[in-house]
């Protein structure tokens, strides 16, 4: 890595850490400033068109299209911009980007410079050193769990087929797999009355919400708990001395490519009476790769490995963590996580990316744009 190299990603880190796009809350003039910041740093050569779908949901596609090549076979790269709100633990201002040296490494701390505004940084210089065919699609809604931007970008465009690098904290890695997310919540039922009565192990909703959990609970863990069920709040009941009429719980699972959230969560519901309680399904996102035409997880996951190997991309083990690529491969894309920084910082208090990462992933986006060409 050159001084200059080093200095330029540095420069555009620090502009882009910032810019405040806490999600929530989600700040507009950090989604323009920052929108701002790589429409002036991309080169000429860059056609961007910027979309707004509402609270926040805000996108920025830029493509730079070069004769003879098929746009369809130039990589996308993905990248969200917005971050995590600040952790109590900060020891420093989030959005001042600081440079230490940590026993002979140098980090880049940072509010989303690890997760994962490092990748735009690395693209950015990327683009300035090449002349190549190049695509970027910046998002603005993913810490919020909602994807819309995804959503309704390939709504809007036919990615099947196409390869898609979709930036998380992966160490420089490609990664093929990972897991998807069902959540959920049962409001259960019960008969008030005095707790005296001997129907109060019975009538009581809390008492019917801890035997669902104790069925949930023994399902996950006769299969080593592979769908990684997690019971995340459970909330109701008045005194100890009066039965519980209603208590609300609320779950989630991350199973893997293997097993959809739908049929998990179909699984889990069959637990409950219906007599008894409510179920109701709440945000849900398929496992990487996603079901998609007659394809398997395992020609899935064999396609993608091979497109990443034949950029030069070094492979990496499947992750528990959800991206958005699980929303391309669904649209029939070959989608790849792929990006600098460990996860293990993601979300963290003086959160940090490690520079000598960021230069590497910066050297394979330029790689990847020059072969492209």
């Amino acid at each position: 890595m050159t001084t200059t190299t080093r200095d330029r990603l540095l420069r555009h880190l620090e502009a882009l850490v910032a810019c405040d796009t806490r999600n929530p809350p989600r700040g507009g003039q950090g989604i323009d400033g920052l929108f701002a910041h790589v429409r002036a740093a991309l080169p000429e050569g860059f056609d961007v068109v910027e979309r707004d779908l509402g609270d926040g949901c805000r996108w920025l596609h830029a493509r730079r299209v070069v004769d003879g090549v098929d746009p369809r076979e130039v990589p996308l790269v993905n990248v969200h911009i917005d971050t995590v709100p600040r952790d109590e633990g900060w020891t420093r201002d989030p959005f001042t980007l600081a440079v230490v040296d940590v026993d002979g490494e140098q980090r880049a701390i940072g509010l989303g410079a690890c997760d994962i505004k490092g990748a735009v940084a690395a693209f950015l210089v990327a683009a300035e050193d090449t002349a190549g065919p190049a695509e970027l699609l910046l998002t603005s809604d993913e810490e919020a769990g909602s994807s819309r931007c995804v959503k309704a970008f390939v709504a809007e465009h036919d990615v099947k087929g196409r390869l898609l690098l979709v930036a998380e904290p992966t160490q420089g890695r490609a990664v093929v797999a990972h897991r998807g997310i069902g959540t959920a919540v049962l409001t259960f039922n019960g008969v008030a009355g005095h707790a005296s009565q001997k129907r109060a192990t019975v009538d009581s909703a809390v008492a019917e919400a801890v035997r669902f959990c104790a069925a949930a609970l023994a399902l996950a863990d006769a299969d080593d708990n592979t769908i990684r069920l997690n019971l995340g709040r459970i909330e109701g009941g008045t005194k100890a001395n009066m039965i519980a009429s209603s208590c609300l719980l609320r779950f989630g699972v991350r199973p893997p490519p293997e097993h959809t959230p739908e049929a998990v969560l179909e699984r889990l519901q069959a637990l409950v009476s219906p007599t008894r309680a409510t179920f109701e399904r709440g945000f849900l996102a398929p496992a990487l790769p996603a079901p998609w035409g007659d394809r398997t997880v395992a020609e899935a996951k064999g396609r993608s490995r091979a497109r990443a190997a034949a950029l030069g991309l070094a492979p990496g083990d499947d992750v528990d963590f959800f991206t958005e690529a699980a929303f391309f491969s669904a649209a029939g894309a070959d989608a790849v996580v792929f990006g600098p920084g460990d996860i293990a910082q993601a979300h963290t208090a003086d959160e940090w990316v490690r520079v000598d990462e960021l230069a590497a992933v910066c050297a394979a986006y330029a790689a990847i744009i020059r072969a492209s060409g």
